[in-house]
């Protein structure tokens, strides 16, 4: 049976864990590190460096076809402040993270688009922070857009998050606190 492409945006290795695992048996997965709202180089490198050591680890164990691919969006934090501009008050949950969700997930759908991938959906739903409706509101809008298709799937379901807890233990992934922009870590 042949699987569907899937380009998943990730936040960051240990959200991509249990999203991964769940949806390993129905897509062929293009994982997608876009993260511009990370304004700090040092822990935007850290984070990136645990997505390719849970990928390349969890890749060993899998036949050939089912391989998880990788593409690193660019490194743009100044398109973050751009969006941002005026919202670094702003609560975590606020508009500034609606202006976040926008960005990065606008460039997944544009991403999709360029590489024919006929899906996409991002790790941002196994947050049990991260608002579900509106990741899918944006998702289909953008889906709509650049013509492909959004997957609304609420990853924190079912455990979901404990589990990419678990498996970050498992492959020894750093695990942040905080979402990766200077404001979120203020608070």
């Amino acid at each position: 049976m042949k699987r569907e492409k899937l380009l998943l945006h990730s936040c960051c290795g240990p959200c991509s864990t249990a999203v991964i695992e769940q949806l390993m048996e129905e897509y062929d997965i293009t994982v997608f590190f876009y993260n511009p709202n990370i304004t700090d180089l040092s822990e935007y490198e850290k984070r990136k460096k645990a997505q390719l050591l849970f990928l390349n680890q969890y890749n060993e164990q899998l036949t050939e076809e089912k391989k998880v691919c990788f593409i690193e969006g660019d490194y743009e934090p100044d398109a973050f402040y751009q969006i941002t501009r005026g919202l670094e008050s702003e609560p975590e949950g606020g508009i500034r993270c609606t202006q976040c969700f926008r960005l990065r997930l606008e460039k997944s759908a544009q991403m999709a688009q360029i590489l024919e991938i006929e899906n996409f959906t991002t790790t941002l739903s196994v947050s049990p922070h991260k608002n579900y409706k509106l990741i899918c509101q944006l998702g289909n809008e953008f889906a709509e857009k650049y013509g492909c298709k959004f997957l609304m799937r609420d990853f924190k379901k079912k455990a979901g998050f404990q589990r990419s807890v678990a498996l970050s233990k498992e492959y020894g992934l750093y695990r942040q606190n905080y979402c990766g922009c200077e404001f979120s870590k203020w608070e």
